[in-house]
Formats: C-alpha cells, sequence, structure tokens
C-alpha cells in the first residue's frame, strides 16, 4: 500500500465510524392489521351443568414474523357456537370486544385473569376432577388461557416430576391415615376448595393446609 504525502496544512479532521446495522423490520400486531385469507386455529368444548348443550370455542390465530427469529404467534379473533341461544346476545358481544382486545396488539393476557375472576351470583359448579368454576365466563377465560399456553403466550407453571411425586406420597398417607380406599385418580372427597387453582383438593396434614393439585401451601 501506497503511503500518500500531505503537503497542505490540517485544518480538521473527524473519524469515521462504521454504519451501524439496521435491524430488520419486525411486524408487530396493531388494530389496522390486515386479516390473512387463511388461519389456523383450534376449539375448545365446554360443557357445563347450566346447558344441556356444549358450547364451542374456537380460536384463531395469526402467525407474524415467519421464518425469522422474530416468530410469534398470535390469537386474532374468537368464536363461541352452541345451541343453545339463551346466551346468544351477551356471546356475540363478549367475543368481538375480545377479539378486538387481540388485534389491538401488546400485552392481551390479562384477558385471562379479567374473565376468570367473574363469579356468578347464582353460585358457579364443579368440573370433573373436583375443578371449580365460579361462571361460564370464567370457563370460557380458562379456555383462553389454555390456548394462549399452548401457543407459548402464557408460560405454564407446571409442577416438576419431584413435586408430583411427594403430594402424591402426601395424598396416600392422607389416605391411609383418614381410612380413605386408595385407588383412584380423584383427590380425597373430604378435600376442600383450593383458592389458588379452583381445585378441591386441599388437605391438612400436620397443621398445614396443602393443595394436592397445584401444591399451594399454608400452615397455622
Amino acid at each position: 500500500m501506497n503511503a500518500k504525502v500531505i503537503d497542505k496544512k490540517i485544518t480538521g479532521f473527524s473519524i469515521k465510524k462504521p454504519e451501524p446495522e439496521k435491524e430488520p423490520d419486525i411486524e408487530r400486531m396493531h388494530e389496522k392489521f390486515e386479516r390473512p385469507e387463511t388461519l389456523e386455529g383450534s376449539t375448545y368444548k365446554i360443557k357445563t351443568p347450566l346447558s344441556d348443550h356444549a358450547l364451542y370455542i374456537t380460536i384463531n390465530d395469526v402467525v407474524l414474523n415467519p421464518g425469522t427469529d422474530h416468530e410469534v404467534r398470535r390469537p386474532f379473533e374468537i368464536f363461541i357456537n352452541s345451541k343453545n341461544l339463551e346466551h346468544f346476545q351477551w356471546v356475540v358481544a363478549l367475543t368481538r370486544v375480545i377479539s378486538a382486545v387481540f388485534r389491538k396488539g401488546g400485552d392481551v393476557t390479562f384477558l385471562v385473569e379479567e374473565l376468570k375472576a367473574v363469579f356468578d351470583p347464582q353460585g358457579g359448579y364443579f368440573k370433573s376432577g373436583g375443578r371449580f368454576m365460579p361462571s361460564l365466563v370464567a370457563e370460557i377465560g380458562d379456555a383462553i388461557e389454555t390456548h394462549m399456553k399452548r401457543i407459548g403466550l402464557i408460560q405454564d407453571e407446571a409442577l416438576s416430576e419431584a413435586q408430583r411425586e411427594v403430594l402424591k406420597e402426601k395424598q396416600v398417607e392422607y389416605e391411609q391415615k383418614h381410612h380413605i380406599e386408595h385407588g383412584s385418580d380423584e383427590f380425597p372427597p373430604t378435600a376442600t376448595l383450593c383458592l389458588k387453582c379452583h381445585t378441591k383438593a386441599v388437605i391438612i396434614m400436620d397443621g398445614c393446609k396443602t393443595c394436592l393439585n397445584c401444591g399451594a401451601s399454608k400452615c397455622g
């Protein structure tokens, strides 16, 4: 490389910095997002003692930034169908509002807690397995939570295998102590409702209330 001779007085200089790499355009959900012609979705069946007919909840998703490191699946719309027309008006209104929130973008997981916190003034009901549902709206929220966990929008706080083994041992010990016949996957019939997971699975052992379903424990 040949050296360049400077034969004039230097009056000023600057250091040329490399141009920063341009960040890729990341597509995010927003209210003006145009609906694709085809969407993928899942349908969840709800059967409650409040009606002779089941409800079918369909949630369709949109995939943003497909094939990139920023690929994400987001819920786009929700539909609820049933032969029972008793709740038709408010169900349609609810699905339209929820779909609008989905398309608004941002963190939409708050919908789950808002819906699950709705209590029916006439009382809720127990599902198979002893899980309590405070209202039909809460069960719709539960279905949305299940879907959000499936697509990775909500992280499932599942118990480890070791934690489940400990809870199973506690259940066997409790049933032997109270002469309850063991062999069923159901929780003991004397268990009470857990306020955390809404499952009838709380037993009292050694002065502590322990939920055999989610592991929540309170002593004293």
